[in-house]
């Protein structure tokens, strides 16, 4: 599968006014991104006894600053973007090198950046850095060069590189999504389906290896998912209350405010990674289909906006950004169910988390930029600069 054409065009010059980048601007996808934040929200202030703090109101604030970025983001010129893609993957690189010099600790693990004002995560950074730099590489390559396993080497140190420091800091989910997040680009720019079966034969003789360099914790939580009644009262305790949350909303569920599991503390993280939980409890399945529907929305309108671009950077800046968030609902909802093994991904505009919710309205911008933007011509051979 590819969505290679003829790219051996130039770059003309293409300067929209704000009314067209305003009429170009697709408000439905910015809607149901709103509507999943507000019902975060209503969550945040159910799990917080009825109150606004200590979560509910730190992350209203944060909504509106994160909109405010994506509004700026969206407006900008999409060349912008492509011409300082590397660099920007640059200092995100050199910002997780950063982290293992002088890296802030919390909750065991050496993931955050101490900026004075706040504690930035380099690696939710990099799930954006990482799609513009790909975006980037691929927008000037052909078929032929596809074929090329010269040409694939690049990318795979792109992606190699960061996953390596982040599996360091320890962060098993982060990891897991950045490689799942790469492996979606190479095939959709058309990487042969032989060198994916390459790769994955050669991962998998490496497992030994992997497994006797991960930490104890991350031992246990693959060995728990396998069976979780091994150790219920420790390291398979999350997973257990988690799976008795959901089941206990019934369909309808409990009401606004009245789970019991989420009100008594038995769910661990019930403001982060484990959110989707207290939704259930709280309103059932039925609830939670509502949630799973307004996820596949947004993901809809994704796909949409990419096949919608002409140019190939769009298109595959727009896909890859898609498919991050989709990753984002897929390993938190399977996590929580018991589908996966736990492993700190928080489930996308619901859960309480500064940095995940900004680098999620950054992708939602360039998404909505390639929106504005979606017949700009960019040549495979021409000039990124304007003309």
């Amino acid at each position: 599968m590819s969505f290679f054409k003829d790219r051996n065009c130039y770059m003309k010059n293409y300067n929209l006014s704000f009314k067209e980048k305003w009429m170009g601007f697709n408000w439905q996808l910015l809607f149901f991104v709103c509507f999943v934040v507000c019902i975060s929200l209503g969550i945040l202030y159910s799990v917080g006894g009825g109150h606004w703090s200590p979560w509910a109101s730190k992350q209203a604030v944060r909504f509106v600053i994160s909109l405010c970025v994506l509004i700026f983001v969206a407006f900008c010129n999409l060349r912008l973007f492509m011409k300082y893609a590397y660099w920007i993957y640059g200092v995100t690189l050199l910002m997780l090198f950063g982290v293992e010099l002088f890296g802030h600790i919390g909750m065991g693990a050496q993931r955050w950046l101490n900026l004075g004002v706040v504690n930035l995560q380099p690696s939710e950074c990099m799930k954006i850095a990482l799609v513009l730099a790909l975006a980037r590489y691929f927008h000037g390559a052909s078929l032929d060069d596809i074929r090329s396993m010269k040409f694939i080497i690049p990318p795979l140190l792109m992606m190699g590189i960061p996953v390596l420091l982040i599996l360091k800091q320890p962060d098993l989910g982060t990891a897991m999504m950045l490689v799942f997040e790469g492996a979606a680009i190479f095939f959709l720019v058309g990487v042969q389906l032989w060198k994916f079966f390459l790769v994955f034969i050669m991962a998998a003789g490496a497992m030994p290896i992997v497994w006797a360099h991960l930490h104890d914790y991350q031992k246990k939580r693959v060995l728990t998912f396998l069976n979780p009644e091994r150790d219920p009262l420790g390291a398979g305790y999350h997973i257990t209350q988690s799976k008795i949350t959901l089941g206990s909303g019934g369909f309808w569920g409990k009401g606004f405010m009245q789970g019991t599991q989420s009100r008594l503390s038995f769910i661990p993280e019930k403001q982060t990674d484990f959110i989707f939980t207290v939704l259930a409890e709280e309103f059932g399945l039925f609830g939670s289909l509502i949630l799973y529907a307004l996820y596949m929305i947004i993901i809809f309108y994704g796909v949409i906006i990419a096949l919608k671009c002409t140019n190939f950077f769009g298109k595959i800046l727009a896909l890859g950004l898609t498919v991050n968030f989709a990753l984002y609902v897929f390993i938190n909802m399977g996590m929580v169910m018991g589908l996966m093994p736990v492993v700190g991904v928080p489930l996308p505009l619901m859960s309480y988390g500064g940095t995940a919710m900004l680098t999620l309205f950054i992708g939602f911008g360039l998404i909505e930029c390639v929106a504005i933007n979606k017949e700009m011509v960019i040549g495979r051979l021409g000039s990124i600069d304007d003309e």
